[in-house]
């Protein structure tokens, strides 16, 4: 066998293997999906859900339960996972950079920075928080790339300076909280830590809208992230607008950081551990951003449900998240170090 011929096998066996883990993470998300549906105070057999949902069974406490209060619930748990986990795997792969997710960087605390501002200062509520947090965190990342682009994007440089405005922004946040009127201060840490409780349509909606929009772009921007990741000189050579690639490529991951963020608040380390996850699943550079995006979706969905049902308190999901991604930053900053990378 020559060497094309054990490339193309190789070719072969990692094109299996995605699309092995992609169904296998579309079935964990079924799952627990139904879970989610199914299992509360007032518990609803798994059998009854498809006449719930799709047997026009809409009558009754079981139907009002399922199809008012935990589908949008859970509907829009799976849309701020994918929206997350794509925009993580496209900062961490744009910028070569494992630390290059929005929670890091600084694009998730301008989101936050602008939704306290909107609720202590203002008092605002629902859509308007939203507005507010999307606002804020597109912004931000407009900001950050303008205070980075000098000379070039490079991957640690626009980590080191996301670091900083994020920093600027989390002292704004704390400063705000130290003196408001502590209903406001409650809300405003509820809506902080990342919180799918009390979703609805209203919610998922826009976010859904946005995803239309969003992910078939990501998508088809594909063939230019693999050619930004060879680097600057390799991808100009292929034929690539370099700048204007990058460009398009950030705004499309801080849009999609920015919608979720706005629906369910910044629940903490989901963009930053679905890619590295998807990357270990799929096999190294094989993996591609849907099943980042379905890693997301997987890791918000069980982080919610174990916050609700598993903890012996319902608690905000963000909680959870940040309980796992905490100690996983810590082992990366820890294992990058030895490796003589930071």
């Amino acid at each position: 066998m020559n060497a094309v011929d054990v490339v193309a096998a190789a070719r072969r066996r990692g094109a299996v293997r995605a699309r092995s883990v992609t169904l296998a993470l579309l079935l964990a998300i079924v799952v627990v999906f139904a879970l989610s549906l199914a299992v509360g105070d007032f518990p609803v057999p798994l059998g009854d859900l498809p006449g719930l949902l799709f047997g026009g069974e809409g009558v009754g406490r079981a139907a009002y339960v399922v199809t008012e209060l935990r589908l949008p619930r859970a509907v829009t748990g799976v849309l701020v996972g994918v929206a997350f986990g794509t925009s993580g795997a496209l900062f961490q792969r744009l910028l070569r950079n494992p630390l290059a997710s929005p929670d890091v960087i600084g694009v998730t605390q301008g989101a936050s920075a602008a939704a306290v501002v909107a609720i202590v200062l203002f008092g605002a509520g629902g859509a308007v928080v939203s507005a507010a947090a999307l606002a804020g965190a597109l912004l931000t990342g407009a900001t950050i790339y303008l205070l980075a682009r000098r000379g070039g994007v490079h991957g640690y440089r626009l980590v080191l300076v996301g670091v900083g405005v994020g920093a600027v922004l989390t002292s704004v946040v704390s400063y705000l909280m130290t003196w408001a009127d502590v209903t406001l201060a409650q809300q405003a840490l509820v809506w902080l830590t990342g919180n799918l409780n009390g979703r609805g349509w209203d919610h998922a909606g826009p976010l859904a809208a946005a995803l239309v929009v969003l992910l078939p772009a990501a998508l088809l921007l594909g063939r230019a992230l693999t050619g930004l990741q060879l680097g600057d000189d390799t991808a100009a050579g292929l034929g690539l607008d370099v700048e204007r690639s990058r460009v398009t490529l950030l705004l499309v991951a801080v849009a999609l950081a920015a919608f979720a963020t706005a629906a369910a608040g910044p629940v903490s380390f989901v963009a930053f551990v679905a890619n590295p996850i998807a990357t270990r699943l799929v096999g190294g550079a094989r993996a591609g951003l849907v099943p980042a995006a379905l890693t997301g979706a997987l890791v918000v969905l069980l982080g919610d449900f174990a916050a609700q049902h598993l903890l012996g308190a319902q608690l905000p999901v963000g909680v959870v998240t940040g309980a796992v991604g905490a100690p996983y930053l810590l082992w990366l900053l820890a294992t990058a170090n030895r490796a003589g990378r930071m």
